[in-house]
């Protein structure tokens, strides 16, 4: 199934959304994924975090990591790609991908056709990211995928989550070097 723009919850003000679930209509997803990328400086030590929710059964997993030398839209796409990566996949799930990157949000259901059929070009270079994103975009074709574009450091709990543990990956790249 291909993603589309329906598949998207957000709205042109991009209200501050203090909730636990994705307001998903139609289909309840059966997992929810949280993620977030930072990085300090950019390019400079990054890190990416993600956060998969089961809602009927209540599971909770996370997981970050970092790299030494890396863009923040290079951990926005990593954290999306590992939190996709953590899914087992025993049947196609319905999952709901909740994150305040409109790069990855955005590049999800409204770019990625387009980059498609034109051989992952934007004109006459190649998209940025490339690898990541047809990492990203293969990953997504294996779930029913709808998404969710939230504000960044409004209070959204998982993102905010989200958003401390990508900033202790960086921390801990750092004490690595």
């Amino acid at each position: 199934m291909r993603n589309s723009k329906k598949n998207i919850e957000s709205s042109k003000k991009f209200p501050k959304y203090k909730m636990t679930q994705p307001k998903n209509k139609g289909n309840q997803p059966e997992i929810i994924l949280y993620t977030d990328g930072a990085c300090s400086g950019n390019p400079g030590p990054g890190g990416w975090a993600a956060i998969l929710k089961q809602p009927h059964t209540n599971k909770v997993k996370r997981l970050s990591g970092g790299e030494p030398d890396t863009t923040n839209n290079r951990m926005e796409l990593t954290g999306a790609i590992e939190g996709l990566r953590a899914i087992k996949p025993t049947k196609r799930w319905r999952v709901c991908l909740v994150s305040d990157s409109q790069y990855v949000i955005f590049g999800l259901t409204q770019w990625i056709d387009g980059w498609i059929k034109k051989n992952w070009r934007r004109g006459k270079e190649e998209v940025k990211n490339v690898d990541l994103w047809q990492t990203l975009y293969a990953l997504t074709q294996q779930f029913d995928m709808s998404y969710e574009h939230v504000l960044g450091h409004s209070g959204h709990l998982e993102n905010e989550e989200c958003d401390r543990l990508a900033v202790e990956a960086i921390e801990g790249v750092r004490n690595r070097a």
